[in-house]
């Protein structure tokens, strides 16, 4: 691969390297990329089953499962199958617009689970610390207007962010990386990026910032509340549902810092071992959620063994 010397805007497509340094591992990374893969649209797919097969599950915590999983499903197909091209076929090129596209769903869709991860730590609250008023606060028609709100931050948010991406005027081609992560692209330009690197750092923050001050506060009432409860029992079941919680936001938000401040910051940190982790962040959060969130929840797991035995039965 070589850069392109000539400068021009919006280039017809760009090339994406893979993992700098682990070019020889490449084939064999996909193996594992693919595995991974598969579990997680499999998971995901068997809790977007359950809960739209079982009526007694259109509840809001059910709901805000359902958004997560299928968010989950939206950014590891926005960047796996193209990852499995580039690692098995060496197929790098990518086109301006499906690069610009894949930068989009990867940036828009993290704000957004962003949001319904606060929406479900604001369930979680309502439960356990309101539960006479659960009911009237958080209605179906509650739940449909907070993922809404949710959506419409992450994705309005990032827009902006693609446009100015369309701005720009590139000295190369050569994405030092495996898929369209902003920064990365950015990088390639030759003018001023400052615009870019300023609306990008601030916006992340701001929605990250927000939602993870917020979901602390939810949870230190949520603790309150449970360390009052008499019986153990009550105390062990509730500590068990927000463990599942606290596991799921911490799989998101950990990788998904690191990888962000290190493209701007981290100088120091390995390059491969930089794109390697970015990579595991895209696959590796979307096939343990419905692991750790819903296979742990006891519904979630009774009604993807009836879905199974109708399945048989039905063969």
């Amino acid at each position: 691969m070589q850069h392109t010397n000539h400068s021009h805007q919006n280039p017809a497509s760009f090339l994406l390297v893979g993992i700098p340094g682990l070019e020889a591992s490449h084939f064999r990374l996909a193996f594992l990329f693919c595995s991974m893969y598969a579990l997680a649209v499999l998971g995901n797919m068997t809790v977007l089953l359950v809960v739209h097969s079982e009526p007694s599950l259109h509840q809001p915590m059910y709901l805000f499962l359902c958004m997560l999983s299928t968010i989950d499903l939206v950014l590891c197909t926005s960047t796996v199958p193209k990852l499995l091209a580039l690692f098995w076929a060496n197929a790098a090129e990518i086109a301006f617009g499906a690069c610009a596209a894949q930068m989009f769903f990867i940036h828009g869709f993290s704000a957004v689970e962003s949001g319904i991860l606060l929406a479900m730590a604001f369930d979680r609250y309502l439960a356990i610390c309101q539960p006479l008023r659960y009911g009237s606060l958080l209605s179906l028609e509650s739940v449909g207007k907070l993922g809404a709100a949710a959506a419409l931050r992450g994705l309005g948010l990032m827009t902006p962010l693609t446009c100015l991406l369309t701005k720009l005027t590139y000295c190369s081609r050569v994405v030092a990386h495996s898929y369209c992560e902003h920064m990365a692209v950015v990088k390639l330009a030759c003018g001023d990026i400052q615009p870019n690197n300023i609306y990008g750092i601030t916006t992340a923050t701001l929605v990250v910032g927000t939602d993870s001050i917020c979901i602390a506060i939810s949870y230190a009432l949520i603790l309150r509340a449970v360390l009052s409860l008499s019986s153990k029992e009550a105390r062990a079941k509730t500590f068990g549902t927000c463990g599942s919680h606290l596991g799921v936001i911490l799989l998101f938000y950990t990788p998904g810092l690191f990888s962000f401040y290190t493209q701007r910051f981290g100088q120091h940190v390995p390059r491969h071992i930089h794109i390697l982790l970015a990579d595991l962040y895209l696959i590796v959060p979307p096939m343990l959620n419905p692991i750790i969130y819903g296979m742990k929840t006891k519904q979630i797991r009774d009604g993807a063994l009836r879905l199974l035995k109708r399945g048989s039965a039905q063969l």
